[in-house]
């Protein structure tokens, strides 16, 4: 073969050799981990809620993150947006301080979305918030600072598409006719691999990089070549996670399943069809209202103990919870969002134990709501109403010891019974979660 040609297989051929030690180091599925990367999913399972942030120059539409495709709008005029943005009120400060009092323990923030528009001073094109924009900030750069003196992960989003560059293959997403002779699937992705070095190189360590936009290409046999890209990743910083939001269980080292608009084993929202629940750590994204970028007109958003029953559901479920906010043109968090946090935040600081650190618990969901589980103590979360005053717990064995009101430590009765245990509730308060400690003498591991 030529020279050019045998570069390439050589390439490719050590990108698999790469993967392929990765997966005997890292795991997929189940399989064994060394002990850097169990380590860094345990803690990652221990955060349990998180912050989405969808924000770019869309924002400046107020209509949501997918307004060029929504509208058919052509890349060259939609890149004049950028002209114009300058978010005069973003404070990274404001913003942090307010997820660390919400309770988040970590922040995913969109780093580039499929409008191809980069939020932080890359080198690798000038379509971005320096070089771009009369702001000339590197807005990822402070956020990074931020989240760093609030103790919070930072993890980053990155889009798999582009509806900007010409060089990307279209997809069945944007409608504008595309010059075909300027696809060039070697050039776009040597552009985000560069990018993603850069990401993994000046922002200090990053917790995860959250991969969306694979399902533009339905067709069969397009190879994103992902072995050679998380190697990239995983050779950068060894300790950052890789989730991609692909609609489908998890494909070789990825540290982390996700699931959109759903709780896992759920699909109202029609992404989640073909998922099987994997043994890798959980994580549910879930918008505020019905929107992921800042969208004027979409005030449906839900109420904050919904919030709250969601999130708790999430960590009963095994799973993390990622909320997203879009954030508006001028840098400020919507309103609605904010009394949200703060509505969340207030119930996260008396609650929090039972959710952080925890895992989904050995009762599963039942129709009064769900368990979480640190070592012997379950925490039995009524989110429901609940009849005659009890409720049954199916453990099968011997191993409750005691029951308490965790509000209180108020001592609760229980009756052993064939198939489990039925305790006895008082009146119980009207709040968004009641929440029980049970001691067990031999817990049984969690789910």
């Amino acid at each position: 073969m030529g020279g050019a040609l045998y570069y390439l297989y050589m390439k490719r051929l050590l990108a698999s050799l790469s993967l392929l030690l990765l997966m005997v180091s890292a795991g997929a599925q189940g399989l064994a981990v060394d002990k850097d990367t169990q380590r860094i999913r345990e803690e990652f399972q221990d955060r349990k809620f998180g912050i989405f942030l969808h924000w770019g120059i869309y924002s400046m539409m107020a209509d949501g993150e997918w307004i060029m495709h929504h509208r058919n709008i052509d890349c060259n005029e939609y890149s004049k947006l950028a002209g114009g943005f300058y978010p005069s009120l973003f404070d990274a400060h404001e913003w942090t301080q307010l997820f660390k009092e919400a309770g988040a323990q970590y922040v995913t923030f969109t780093s580039r979305h499929h409008d191809g528009f980069s939020m932080w001073g890359t080198k690798a094109t000038p379509y971005n918030i320096v070089d771009a924009t009369p702001y000339k900030r590197d807005i990822l750069g402070a956020l990074a600072e931020a989240c760093r003196e609030q103790g919070l992960k930072l993890h980053l989003y990155y889009s798999h598409l582009d509806w900007y560059r010409p060089d990307y293959p279209t997809g069945w997403t944007h409608k504008v006719p595309r010059d075909e002779s300027a696809f060039n699937w070697e050039s776009y992705y040597a552009f985000m691999n560069r990018q993603l070095t850069e990401l993994l190189t000046n922002y200090g360590p990053i917790g995860a990089i959250w991969f969306d936009g694979m399902w533009d290409h339905k067709e069969q046999g397009f190879d994103w070549r992902l072995e050679e890209q998380y190697a990239l990743i995983k050779r950068l910083q060894p300790t950052c996670l890789i989730g991609n939001n692909h609609h489908g269980s998890p494909i070789g080292v990825e540290d982390f399943q996700l699931f959109e608009q759903d709780l896992p084993g759920q699909n109202t929202a029609g992404f989640s069809g073909e998922q099987k629940i994997s043994q890798l750590p959980l994580e549910t994204c879930m918008t505020m209202n019905n929107s992921w970028g800042y969208n004027i007109t979409d005030n449906n958003y839900k109420d904050g103990d919904d919030l709250i029953r969601r999130l708790v559901t999430a960590a009963g479920l095994n799973a993390n919870f990622l909320l997203n906010i879009g954030p508006q043109p001028d840098g400020k968090l919507p309103e609605q969002a904010v009394k949200r946090l703060k509505h969340i935040g207030e119930f996260m600081k008396v609650n929090g134990s039972t959710i952080y650190g925890t895992r989904g618990g050995c009762v599963p969901p039942q129709s009064w709501g769900v368990t979480t589980q640190k070592g012997k103590m379950l925490y039995i979360h009524i989110l429901n109403n609940v009849e005659d005053g009890q409720i049954f717990l199916p453990l099968t064995e011997n191993k409750l010891a005691k029951v308490t009101m965790f509000a209180d430590d108020t001592k609760l009765k229980f009756k052993r019974e064939k198939e489990g245990y039925r305790i006895f509730l008082p009146e119980l308060p009207k709040t968004v979660d009641c929440i029980l400690t049970a001691t067990l003498k031999c817990p049984p591991l969690p789910h």
